[in-house]
């Protein structure tokens, strides 16, 4: 598809632009097949602003005679405002904005032509998968294998082609217990407790449907998870009630007839259309101009946002405590197993696992659990908190889960290897980005577009020593504990340099924290001199 088809008007002359903490800037317009260029025209240094279209969640157009104005909201949460002279020439940028930012055909997307010059298509695509991660724990050698049964993705589409699996459960197995799960999501390890040998497991559920049907070969695999244990735990993300009509309509869960040795334990998570509900509200309570403090506190409250962070925080901390406090395994799951069952296993692994804690160490558990793992982001970061269509399948699990990992930054400030500027850059790449790495919804999908071999990975660009540098806690100190959040209401707070990045307080935040690493550095440069 040629991108000058939907361009009517690439440039404009004589555009007023007007964004936040920045003087009302006059200059020409230029619209790209990806991008929305403003160059400054006025005296002193030149000023560019360079937008991918991508990035775009909604525009608002108020026509004149004369001009026009197009209000365009970014899924990173800015606002933009384009004062156009023209009425034509307004309705022909609105338009193009409107095509261009909408396209979903993968290939076509920015990704597939960024081209960098210090970064190579021949460089090394990703920094972890389960063979690697296999690899590298050692202990794992004894009782568990890498199983390549899923190498042309036949038993399960949302899983890479190796997962690890017991030792003594072979892939026939593997293949019938698939069958038994939801889009085929047999239970697989996730982590592996060195001390004690207890792992974390995740799947989908079990499709037990109202005759309660059951699968031998996948008690057999779950029972082969805990041999040498008295009992394991399920967490199960949805509530009883839940679970029970997901069971009418196909779905179900583990029986204690059929599992007996294993505990099921509900927690219900909130997913899907009532969380994208949820940050909408969030987006639109921070909007309210109104400056009336009782009035936006309530607001804050209705949106429940914080509310689903502290379920998150308090089911992970439920799943670290099973494997660390009581060494036991734990199989995760709700009904797909794309969405919470990642949340929860990811934040459990920051709150056990110091080497999940580096900046290298979490940038792997990111790919494993959620890029490897199958987390739909094509999907579920279609769009943000201002798109005007009725949400389908989008959700921001993952924004979720960035903005739990703040609640534990802000938390344990030392204990974590990576900055707060970290988790706003992933939190704007997943919706829009240069790289391919959040690209599609899982392994299969970007192996058939060949997305490893025709883009750049954001995971390697960020360890680049110059973003790495940047990206890195100067105030980190490795330890060994586990680190166990606070879900006290009073402990959980808003995460101001995300949702308020766009206002003056946000802006006076982020310069106190630069010029806290500048002091750090500078101290560590004088102490090895």
């Amino acid at each position: 598809m040629e991108f000058s088809e939907h361009i009517k008007t690439a440039n404009v002359e004589d555009v007023v632009l007007r964004q936040p903490l920045q003087p009302p800037a006059r200059g020409t317009l230029c619209v790209t097949g990806h991008h929305l260029l403003f160059s400054d025209r006025e005296e002193g240094p030149s000023r560019q602003v360079l937008l991918l279209l991508r990035n775009i969640d909604a525009i608002e157009k108020r026509l004149s005679d004369s001009s026009g104005t197009i209000t365009i909201k970014c899924k990173d949460l800015r606002v933009l405002q384009l004062d156009i002279p023209g009425m034509e020439r307004c309705l022909n940028i609105a338009h193009s904005i409107e095509t261009l930012s909408c396209l979903d055909r993968v290939s076509e997307m920015y990704p597939f032509f960024y081209r960098p010059p210090d970064l190579s298509l021949q460089d090394q695509w990703g920094i972890s998968s389960p063979e690697q991660h296999y690899r590298q724990t050692k202990e794992l050698h004894n009782s568990w294998r890498l199983s390549s049964v899923n190498r042309d993705y036949s038993v399960c589409p949302s899983y890479p082609p190796a997962v690890i699996v017991p030792k003594n459960v072979d892939d026939d197995v593997l293949k019938k217990s698939a069958k038994f799960r939801q889009g085929g999501r047999f239970p697989v390890l996730c982590y592996y407790h060195r001390k004690n040998g207890a792992v974390i497991m995740r799947s989908s559920q079990p499709l037990t449907g109202a005759n309660r049907k059951h699968c031998r070969e996948d008690e057999q695999l779950l029972h082969a998870v805990i041999e040498g244990s008295d009992k394991g735990y399920i967490i199960d993300t949805r509530s009883s009630q839940q679970a029970q009509q997901n069971r009418m309509a196909g779905g179900g869960f583990e029986s204690k007839s059929s599992y007996s040795r294993w505990k099921r334990l509900h927690r219900q998570m909130e997913r899907g259309k009532a969380l994208q509900e949820s940050l909408i509200k969030l987006v639109e309570a921070l909007g309210d101009a109104s400056h009336n403090m009782d009035r936006w506190l309530s607001k804050l409250d209705n949106s429940k946002w914080l509310s689903h962070v502290q379920m998150a925080l308090l089911t992970a901390g439920l799943l670290a405590e099973c494997v660390e406090r009581d060494g036991h395994s734990v199989l995760v799951h709700g009904s797909e197993g794309t969405d919470c069952s990642l949340l929860i296993s990811t934040l459990a692994q920051l709150i056990v696992d110091p080497c999940c804690r580096s900046l290298e160490g979490f940038l792997a558990l990111l790919e494993r659990e959620w890029v490897q793992a199958g987390h739909p982001f094509q999907q579920r970061c279609g769009h943000s908190a201002y798109s005007h269509t009725r949400p389908q399948q989008e959700s921001p699990v993952f924004l979720l889960l960035l903005d739990c990992v703040w609640q534990l930054w802000n938390q344990f400030p030392l204990a974590l290897g990576f900055s707060e500027a970290l988790l706003l850059r992933l939190a704007t790449e997943a919706y829009a980005s240069d790289y391919g790495t959040f690209l599609c919804n899982n392994h299969q999908e970007r192996w058939a577009l060949a997305v490893t071999e025709n883009t750049h990975c954001l995971f390697q660009a960020l360890l680049r020593p110059r973003e790495r540098e940047y990206y890195t806690n100067s105030l980190y100190e490795h330890t060994e504990l586990a680190i166990w959040p606070s879900v006290h209401p009073q402990s959980l707070q808003l995460w101001k340099g995300f949702f308020l990045r766009w206002t003056q307080q946000g802006r006076q935040l982020e310069e106190a924290q630069e010029e806290i690493r500048t002091m750090v550095m500078a101290l560590g440069k004088l102490a090895l001199s």
